[in-house]
């Protein structure tokens, strides 16, 4: 029996903003992935597009005077352009809006309707009494009705995280015009996503792919699963069938759009798309950790009851930082990949590497311009780079080229082993381990060629320095094979230096270990260039004024009087006791004597302080706040901390609990 076609898929850029690192977290392993597996003799379609509808959109395309048309044309091109200089190498790279994905958008909510898993129902949904509008998702914020922090009006952003329904924030608040929002009946359409959950655990045992998809997914249907609201008051989207005045939620037709791409690909390549999405499929989806919810629980859900197969994998990054720092665009802790990467003349594969070796693939990266200097100067030139140049530069003066012959079966063992490490971890999806191996395996030769010193052993044993070069020849063929997912324009280069006419992304990964019998034609050259120290501090000092602009701008705050400062009440506190929020990942329950009362305060510190580090700490506590629920426990005041590690703000000198705060 015909094993079936693996389809992978990455999550859709939106096409409201330019492509960043945050961005090729995704596309970057999951082009080297793809590659990897086609010369491992797999049938792999990638497949991937632009995520053109939904409210942001709507509200970019208004801020700069034109249709979400052709805002969604213009960035999706920019991304299209993008990836072709990252050499991510899409089969097909489709768009949302186009007339494939609303007609396959239409076919799975009728599919949907038809087996029973779409209902209507009246819902309170804020209206703009200004702008005389329904305000969906980005268009509305306020508070968030499960822990009382600010909150967009989909997502709890600022909070616990929760996804909300329309008509479930408090205190809505139009975003654009400012105006205090009412709630009033507009009439909606639900996917019963809570008859699935026993599809879904057993689903999800049979997943493939990253532990951190998994395991979040089963956290979220362990708890009570809740229909959801699939439309929205848009004019901008794929209409729901039957309906003028609403469209579907934009996270039922990005996901649909996967489908609709495969569709495309098929119609120009002959192929059927059935084969893809209909039977046993090896579908694999690559996506950033922050859409793990929806591609583990919603997708499947949505796909099964539409009649269609599950996902085969699905493989979630960690999160970025830049400079030890959360990513964030408004506050300047980015790098845009053409203004600060490409567009400064920097090879593509150095980023690539970088982003697939620095660490496992779910952990969280933290890049920094010192960090890639160093890794790209101590591994991809000293090491890697260095060899295969020493290797061909003596090949070429000494031998006027390769030197026929087998390797030595210690040489072709050590390849052995590197190939079947190198498959453990891509099969894993473990690429650091992957890169690693290979890296492991330039070091290998670069100490072979060391200890047994060809330019000192040809004075005296031409026939020993020749089989000492030719194994050498080999090991350099074998880091070409093996490094072309991780940088392939190098290994390209690399691989006509060894005499081959033709590319190497077309040779099976097993021939590796395969003689080399070509013959070198010119002198070779250096494959890389070393990052200089100069070069490195302006491209830091670009992103050090943009960040210093970022928070120039965040500063420009009213001004207070000193009759508002007497109003903020503060006191020294000494912290009593401190333990986790169940189903929590950043908040803690903390008892603070303010001297005199013991106040319960939740704080959203978890993530960097154990409870157990807090008791008896001295804090500062800002007392006359008034009491919010969150995340369901009551908090009586506010623990001030500074900075992105939360660094507890703490009296020089030991006062008792209750000070006021001058």
């Amino acid at each position: 029996m015909t094993p079936p076609p693996l389809l992978v898929t990455c999550g859709l850029p939106y096409t409201n903003g330019p492509c960043h690192l945050g961005h090729l977290r995704t596309y970057v392993p999951a082009d080297a992935y793809v590659r990897y597996m086609r010369r491992k003799g797999e049938e792999v379609v990638f497949v991937c597009g632009s995520d053109n509808h939904g409210t942001p959109i709507v509200v970019s395309a208004e801020d700069a005077g034109i249709s979400p048309r052709a805002l969604s044309e213009r960035f999706h091109k920019h991304f299209d352009e993008a990836f072709k200089r990252m050499d991510v190498q899409f089969d097909h790279f489709g768009m949302t809006d186009d007339p494939a994905n609303h007609h396959r958008t239409g076919s799975i909510i009728s599919a949907l309707i038809e087996n029973g898993y779409i209902y209507k129902q009246i819902v309170n949904q804020a209206y703009c009494t200004r702008c005389k509008r329904f305000l969906p998702d980005r268009y509305v914020e306020g508070i968030c009705p499960h822990c009382g922090t600010p909150a967009r009006g989909d997502e709890c952003d600022q909070g616990c995280g929760k996804h909300l329904e329309p008509g479930e924030i408090k205190e809505p608040v139009c975003k654009v015009c400012g105006t205090k929002a009412e709630f009033r009946n507009q009439e909606h359409y639900f996917f019963k996503l809570s008859e699935f959950k026993d599809f879904l655990l057993p689903f999800l045992d049979n997943l493939k792919g990253t532990s951190n998809a998994k395991n979040y997914a089963i956290g979220w249907i362990k708890d009570e699963l809740h229909d959801w609201c699939i439309t929205r008051t848009l004019e901008w989207g794929v209409k729901f069938p039957g309906r003028d005045d609403l469209v579907v939620y934009v996270w039922v037709d990005a996901p649909i759009g996967y489908i609709a791409f495969t569709e495309e690909w098929a119609k120009k390549s002959g192929k059927d798309w059935k084969r893809y999405w209909c039977d046993g499929t090896k579908v694999t989806h690559f996506i950033g950790g922050d859409i793990i919810y929806h591609h583990c629980i919603f997708w499947p859900a949505l796909l099964k009851g539409a009649g269609y197969g599950s996902p085969y994998a699905i493989v979630a990054s960690g999160m970025v930082k830049v400079d030890d720092h959360k990513f964030s665009k408004s506050r300047g802790y980015v790098v845009w990949t053409n203004d600060d990467y490409l567009d400064k003349g920097l090879p593509a594969d150095y980023l690539r590497y970088y982003l697939l070796s620095y660490t496992s693939h779910t952990k969280e990266l933290n890049f920094s311009w010192k960090v890639f200097g160093e890794r790209i100067n101590n591994e991809v030139v000293n090491i890697f780079g260095n060899f295969v140049y020493r290797t061909l530069y003596f090949a070429q003066k000494e031998f006027g080229g390769i030197p026929p012959g087998d390797p030595d079966p210690v040489i072709a063992t050590e390849i052995e082993k590197c190939l079947l490490s190198v498959d453990r971890f891509m099969q894993e999806y473990e690429f650091k381990g992957a890169v690693d191996a290979i890296m492991s395996l330039a070091a290998f030769g670069n100490s072979y060629i060391q200890t047994n010193a060809p330019w000192k052993l040809i004075k005296t044993d031409r026939a020993a320095a020749t089989n000492v070069i030719r194994n050498c020849i080999q090991i350099v063929k074998a880091l070409t094979q093996l490094i072309e997912p991780v940088m392939p324009d190098s290994a390209q280069r690399c691989w006509k230096m060894l005499g081959y006419c033709d590319e190497a992304k077309h040779h099976p990964i097993s021939d590796a270990t395969l003689p080399v019998h070509e013959v070198c034609t010119s002198a070779p050259v250096p494959l890389f260039v070393k990052m200089e120290d100069a070069q490195l501090a302006e491209l830091d000092a670009l992103l050090q004024k943009r960040v210093a602009e970022a928070n120039k701008k965040m500063e420009k705050r009213p001004t207070l009087s000193i009759d508002d400062f007497a109003k903020v009440e503060m006191k020294t506190g000494k912290v009593l006791a401190a333990e986790a929020i169940p189903k929590s990942g950043k908040l803690l329950k903390l008892q603070v004597d303010i001297g005199g009362e013991t106040r319960q305060i939740v704080s959203g510190i978890a993530q960097f302080y154990k409870p157990e580090e807090l008791v008896g700490k001295d804090v500062i506590v800002l007392t006359n706040l008034a009491p919010a629920k969150i995340f369901g426990v009551e908090s009586n005041g506010m623990i001030l901390a500074a900075g992105d590690a939360a660094s507890l703000l703490t009296p020089l000198r030991g006062v008792e609990p209750g000070t006021r705060i001058r």
